[in-house]
């Protein structure tokens, strides 16, 4: 059986369904998630309640991959995630893969490819801090458009970090940015290879189902914040920067009321859930399954129906 990808926006079910699937298949999970990779950090990722039996992370006796793993100061990111991935279709070999997440470029990287490209150097950053505090935004996006015209005109002047990064790729290698990019962005994954899968809630359900979790989530979420800030971690590091988190931590803090976190929290996870709809609308070839109210969420008949999809030829 080719490996399921299961796609959507945050709070679709993506976890319930693939848990669902495995049961029925006796397969694997891999987590697309880049925030469920980190330990400690369970209520505010929606992380999945398991256990850590010979090195494997467990829900319902289900491997669960590539979440819980991760110190709260480290990052992890899309060419890790392709490294470690295929790690795991290598180790898993005879049991089916269902990928589950939210985390577009990670799926992206693994089942259609990305560029290989140089990391920067504390002088390259260097460089262009000065550059950004001598000249600001517009000299910045000056200095791209004279050095990569095309980068340029596809990159806002207001996207400072996208213009720094083509800007330290030509400083890396001489090359415009534009040149160095092979096109993968824009491809599709084989559907021969790979079945797709996106979870289209209703905006409306999609939005209360949020409003639910932002509630259920609260708390518990504050109580990781608070126990790693009294550990001595800053605010700042990796793992605190995830959705919501920032947002807890100033209502422990004092400096946001409570309703006034909650707003915060569920305003900016229905904007990351219009993004994430952005980015999988384009797998044309995803089997979208409509999903306007709770009853339609019916997860063994989901289930099987994507295990069909995904024998068919």
């Amino acid at each position: 059986m080719k490996p399921i990808v299961l796609c959507g926006p945050t709070a679709s079910g993506k976890t319930e369904l693939a848990l669902e699937i495995a049961r029925q298949t006796g397969g694997v999970i891999v987590s697309a998630d880049s925030r469920q990779v980190y330990t400690r950090l369970t209520a505010g990722t929606a992380k999945p309640q398991g256990t850590w039996q010979n090195g494997v992370y467990l829900v319902d006796g289900i491997p669960y991959l590539l979440v819980d793993f991760l110190p709260v100061t480290d990052t992890f990111n899309a060419g890790a995630f392709r490294t470690r991935a295929r790690e795991i279709a290598a180790q898993y070999k005879d049991r089916p893969l269902i990928f589950a997440g939210g985390t577009g470029m990670y799926l992206h990287a693994y089942f259609v490819g990305m560029d290989e490209l140089p990391p920067g150097t504390e002088e390259t950053r260097r460089q262009l801090a000065d550059l950004l505090a001598r000249t600001g935004k517009e000299g910045l996006h000056n200095a791209l458009a004279e050095k990569d015209p095309a980068s340029a005109s596809a990159i806002p002047a207001g996207n400072v970090q996208r213009t720094m990064r083509a800007l330290e790729l030509y400083l890396l290698t001489g090359r415009p940015a534009s040149e160095l990019k092979s096109g993968n962005f824009f491809k599709l994954p084989d559907a021969a290879q790979s079945a797709w899968v996106y979870l289209a809630w209703d905006k409306n359900a999609l939005n209360k189902r949020i409003e639910r979790r932002t509630q259920l989530i609260f708390e518990p979420m504050c109580a990781e914040a608070q126990a790693l800030l009294d550990e001595g971690f800053s605010a700042a590091v990796p793992a605190l920067k995830s959705l919501g988190y920032p947002q807890a931590i100033a209502y422990v803090q004092g400096k946001l009321s409570r309703p006034a976190a909650l707003e915060k929290i569920a305003t900016l996870t229905r904007q990351y859930a219009k993004r994430q709809r952005t980015w999988f609308n384009r797998y044309t070839q995803a089997l979208k399954l409509e999903l306007n109210e709770v009853s339609d969420f019916n997860v063994p008949a989901l289930a099987a129906q994507i295990i069909r999809f995904s024998r068919q030829a």
